[in-house]
């Protein structure tokens, strides 16, 4: 197997430590699922270039990369929920998009077609990741001390900016991810209209 592969199947375990950590019960417990779910981001960028690079581009790669970074992403936005950080509502149009996606690359694939991300689809889970960093970083930020207090906790009216910034970035996040999808399933509608 070779690293960018690797480093796909990491974020799976990734995954699981932050989701422990995120529920977990001590101190600073929520700065430790921001550093996971950090290296989880970071393994996602590196997997690719890697991949690219060396010219180790294989199926695997191309179908597993997405779907540890959709595992990875749904898992955030619906600890969320749980945590009351995020609408219900919004998590299920992620998850329905993420779900919708993999089931037309799974049809890809029954028919020898092999589906890769999409720019748009690529923005999608930046403006993802973004928005669960910067929900992390506001659930973390405090205890970091005056460190966290000066760089997070300058105020815009009566809230810290970043009490802004996050559910924004929430709202932007669900948009894109509805729009990529919606966009997707179009311009693949040959593959799913054909068997109806």
């Amino acid at each position: 197997m070779n690293v960018p592969n690797k480093l796909t199947l990491s974020r799976f375990g990734l995954t699981v430590a932050f989701l422990a950590v995120i529920f977990a019960r001590f101190p600073g417990n929520e700065s430790v699922a921001l550093a996971l779910f950090v290296a989880a981001t970071v393994t996602d960028y590196l997997d690719g270039r890697i991949a690219r690079e060396r010219k180790l581009i294989t199926n695997f790669g191309i179908l597993m990369d997405p779907l540890a970074d959709k595992i990875l992403t749904c898992s955030a936005f619906i600890a969320f929920v749980e945590l009351r950080r995020i609408e219900a509502w919004m998590v299920v149009v992620i998850v329905a998009r993420e779900l919708a996606i993999t089931g037309l690359r799974l049809l890809a694939a029954s028919k020898h077609i092999v589906l890769a991300a999409e720019r748009l689809g690529k923005h999608k889970t930046i403006s993802q990741m973004t928005a669960i960093i910067s929900m992390l970083v506001l659930l973390s930020y405090e205890q970091w001390g005056a460190l966290g207090r000066y760089t997070f906790g300058w105020r815009l009216g009566d809230k810290s900016w970043l009490a802004w910034f996050a559910p924004i970035a929430c709202w932007v996040a669900v948009s894109l991810t509805l729009y990529s999808g919606i966009a997707y399933l179009w311009r693949n509608r040959d593959l799913y209209l054909q068997d109806m």
